[in-house]
């Protein structure tokens, strides 16, 4: 489908049948508004899939945020980023005709999803955060109530350390969000258990 002139570079495809709660793709380090397209049609096969490019360039990859080393963020500049994604998230909601969306993002993309939950709960529907780490050293309070999470770790990811997204796990319980988390055997790219549990998830939430 042709996109409108949003504030994101992006990839939209319409939903081809009802039921499917339409997703927010949000790429990894070096990945663009195709990256996850496959991803999203097998997790959520129909739904509306929406998918931008982020902004911020390291090495010439794109990227949602700036980080100062692996691991540590500019989180001056995340708290920026993720309420511009907000705007577009609003934005493209009109343009498109679109309920509030699942974000499904992967390790960068999973990150800035983390970070709008805590920033602006009223963006997602729910949120599926494969390779995520806690954004902030120190998050402001939020109410997420009820809100769906599910967050993928790898047990043996060199880049997260495992007591990493168990302290967002906990953060987001604390908001009221209901976490699960899975803790997989693999490292920090993409592996098959995380399509069959992600899956899974989301043709729970699209039953009710």
């Amino acid at each position: 489908m042709s996109a409108p002139a949003l504030s994101f570079v992006h990839r939209f495809e319409p939903a081809v049948r009802p039921g499917p709660p339409p997703v927010l793709l949000l790429h990894g380090t070096g990945g663009d508004e195709t990256d996850l397209i496959p991803l999203g049609r097998t997790v959520a096969p129909g739904a509306a899939l929406l998918s931008p490019r982020g902004k911020v360039l390291e090495g010439g990859m794109p990227r949602f945020f700036r980080r100062l080393a692996e691991g540590v963020f500019d989180e001056d500049d995340l708290r920026r980023r993720a309420d511009e994604l907000a705007g577009f998230v609003d934005q493209a909601r009109k343009a498109y005709g679109l309920s509030a969306p699942v974000a499904l993002g992967f390790s960068n993309g999973a990150n800035i999803a983390a970070a709008m939950l805590l920033l602006r709960p009223d963006a997602f529907a729910g949120a599926i955060l494969i390779r995520a780490m806690e954004p902030f050293r120190e998050a402001s309070p939020v109410r997420l109530p009820g809100t769906p999470v599910l967050i993928l770790s790898g047990s043996a990811d060199p880049i997260v350390p495992i007591d990493n997204p168990k302290r967002l796990a906990a953060t987001l319980a604390a908001a009221g969000a209901a976490v699960e988390h899975e803790i997989l055997p693999g490292g920090h790219a993409l592996i098959q258990a995380d399509l069959v549990r992600s899956r899974a998830w989301m043709d729970r939430l699209a039953a009710g």
